[in-house]
């Protein structure tokens, strides 16, 4: 028999909650108490756990589900399900747990069944562009093919996913690219969001909502109620503070107007965020700052703007960033920006291009266009369910939304840190569940892609109906994930031609041709099968497992999943080579069925695994094998049915460039 009792005094801090051990049980046990108005901190393990409640008031907060929590109650959470314990009551909580390993408990929830869940809505948002351009190759790399991909893999699963872009018209860079060209900034960001939506779509990335925000009628109206709600909660208030000016004409400096050092870094930037440490700066803290419109140095003034104090939501931050997907790279910047004593963000400036705020205070001055893209998200999706007949709303998120972010890591600080702080303030019942997928910049000839200095190469210059396949499995397979990686002409001209046409096209033009040749152009049915074939099938199964996990929330890897493509290919062609020899003797008729049956599975199961990255070449290999329009992730390898007619040999699936794209030369610019 054995007895254990609880003892306050053995408690100690554990978990942001107090607990103690209980030692000599049949599993692994500890005491906790959580004390009036306290929760534990967001945690995942190995273990399954089991929590019973002994007294007090609670709930589990369990992704998008708050489920009360009364003595009795008793709950078990499998390996790696974050949940959280709140105290809801007047008095303490108490609780045991009790926790264990399973070894099929935890790879059951590692693999889970391959379905997404089919009722929670997923609204993936790629970061809306700068209508100041139109989109190269950097962008297209990153936030959007990221996210193209990432929602066309969760609707082969079963999920309700949605993509949501747009173009981001009151950026101080259109206003600066339309005093250049002598225009008015709306004409700018009216021309360049049309450019760039035709590009997305040469791209085939088709967003399931694009906002205007400089041509919605109802975006206006809707950002002024947003900031109203900051104002009111307390939490956002007008300031008199230094910012700025330019000695000359006196126009006040932030963003594209100004550069100089960044403060933490050194390297040279812009005013408010640092491209290359991607730390906020306030203008005013700019090293030897120069006014880009002169050429002069600055002079300070003071200056009456909305101001948030982000140091104060430290906390409320870094426990958002526990519910979600957050890459240590994004934990790291927010560590290193809340090690700061102070960070007093101005959200207003004087301007003339924006959404002016309703108050008072902020006469003459328009909302930062980077807290107006936190409500942007949220515009979207109330745009969005106008369409599809839900009744979802930006005054109102909803706690079942899922929602997902693909952008660059030099917008990591205000995706992963002031948007978080704002939805605190505007919505403080709302506790946001956003997965985080962050890209480095992709180089072109070794240095940054640059609209504002046209050292580019643009979508539509590489981008066609014979190109596009190419152009997303290119930049999947090199797309900068852990760090900076370069584009060249002569590389993407090699994968093009050594890669996907001399590889990939010549083995699926010789089976069509065998499969014509010996089988008069109908998949067969399989013979005897040697060991060559059982490792070839289990070789597959890999491949599968494998491509699955690279295109999965947790590991989403593009690159990795690119990789998996080509090695579904490499391994067929080294297979081929095997199946050629038995060709070649007599009397391995039923063996050579056999090897064709399996060289059609595996191109069928690169049909269907392709069709996130390269959409146009799965559904052309699809139709050759004699499939359907049907597109579900598959979970098992799969034969090509007896009796398919197989049309592989006519089927032209890569073309060689019409041209080589030429490298742009990069203009003189100031920094």
């Amino acid at each position: 028999m054995i007895i254990r009792r609880y003892r306050a005094e053995a408690l100690a801090d554990s978990f942001g909650i107090q607990m103690a051990e209980i030692d000599g049980l049949a599993t692994a046990a500890a005491w906790g108490r959580v004390p009036a108005g306290g929760r534990t901190m967001v945690h995942r393990h190995d273990e399954t756990e089991q929590i019973t409640i002994v007294s007090g008031d609670g709930e589990f907060l369990v992704e998008d589900r708050r489920i009360p929590a009364g003595p009795g109650t008793v709950a078990v959470f499998e390996p790696f399900e974050p949940h959280v314990l709140a105290n809801t009551g007047a008095g303490e909580l108490l609780f045991l747990t009790q926790y264990w390993r399973d070894a099929e408990r935890v790879s059951a929830s590692i693999f889970g069944d391959g379905q997404a869940d089919s009722d929670r809505p997923i609204f993936v948002c790629s970061t809306p562009p700068t209508p100041n351009g139109d989109l190269h190759l950097g962008h297209l790399s990153g936030p959007y093919l990221g996210a193209d991909a990432y929602v066309r893999y969760q609707r082969m699963n079963g999920a309700r996913a949605w993509h949501l872009t747009g173009s981001d018209d009151f950026q101080s860079y259109v206003r600066d690219l339309a005093r250049r060209e002598g225009c008015s900034p709306a004409q700018i960001a009216a021309h360049y969001s049309a450019e760039i939506a035709a590009t997305l779509a040469l791209m085939d990335i088709e967003p399931d909502h694009y906002t205007v925000t400089g041509a919605d009628p109802a975006y206006r109206r809707g950002l002024q109620e947003f900031f109203s709600k900051l104002v009111a909660s307390g939490g956002v208030t007008a300031q008199a503070g230094p910012a700025l000016v330019d000695p000359e004409d006196g126009g006040y400096l932030y963003e594209v107007d100004v550069a100089g050092g960044c403060p933490v870094c050194g390297s040279t930037t812009r005013g408010n965020i640092c491209e290359e440490c991607g730390e906020p700066n306030t203008v005013v803290d700019l090293i030897d700052p120069i006014a880009l419109s002169s050429g002069l140095a600055p002079i300070t003034r003071t200056v009456t703007r909305f101001m948030l104090p982000l140091h104060e939501f430290r906390d409320a931050v870094l426990t958002h960033q526990r519910f979600g997907r957050v890459p240590a790279r994004l934990r790291q910047l927010a560590g290193r920006v809340f090690a700061r004593e102070r960070l007093d963000l101005a959200i207003t400036h004087p301007s003339d291009w924006g959404v002016r705020p309703v108050e008072p205070e902020a006469s003459g001055q328009v909302v930062w266009v980077w807290p107006e893209m936190a409500f942007g998200f949220l515009h979207g999706i109330q745009r969005l369910g106008e369409r599809v007949g839900q009744n979802w709303t930006a005054s109102a998120p909803q706690r079942d939304w899922k929602i997902v972010h693909f952008f660059g890591y030099d917008n990591s600080f205000y995706h992963g840190m002031l948007y978080p702080a704002l939805y605190s303030l505007a919505f403080p019942d709302w506790q946001p569940d956003i997965d985080y997928h962050v890209n480095e910049f992709y180089l072109l000839d070794g240095k940054k892609f640059s609209t504002s200095r046209r050292h580019a190469i643009w979508g539509k210059e590489i981008l066609g109906p014979d190109s596009v396949d190419a152009v997303r499995f290119f930049l999947a397979a090199t797309r900068a994930e852990h760090g900076r990686t370069n584009f060249t002409t002569a590389e993407y001209e090699r994968v093009l031609g050594e890669q996907l046409i001399g590889t990939w096209q010549r083995w699926l033009t010789d089976l069509g041709q065998r499969v014509t040749e010996d089988f008069g152009g109908v998949a067969p049915e399989a013979g005897n099968w040697t060991a060559e074939h059982l490792a070839f099938v289990r070789r597959l199964y890999l491949r599968l497992e494998s491509m699955t996990a690279s295109l999965e929330p947790d590991g989403f890897s593009l690159r990795a999943a690119a990789a998996e493509l080509d090695g579904i290919v490499r391994d067929a062609v080294q297979f081929a080579e095997t199946g050629g020899r038995l060709r070649e003797i007599g009397g391995m008729d039923s063996e050579t069925r056999t090897t064709t049956v399996l060289e059609l599975t595996a191109a069928k199961l690169l049909a269907a695994v392709s069709a996130p990255i390269m959409p146009r070449f799965a559904d052309r290999l699809d139709h050759a094998l004699g499939g359907t329009d049907a597109r579900s992730w598959p979970t098992t390898v799969e034969p090509v049915p007896t009796g398919s007619s197989i049309e592989l040999s006519g089927v032209v699936f890569f073309q060689p460039s019409r041209g080589a794209v030429e490298m742009p030369v990069a203009e003189a610019v100031s920094p």
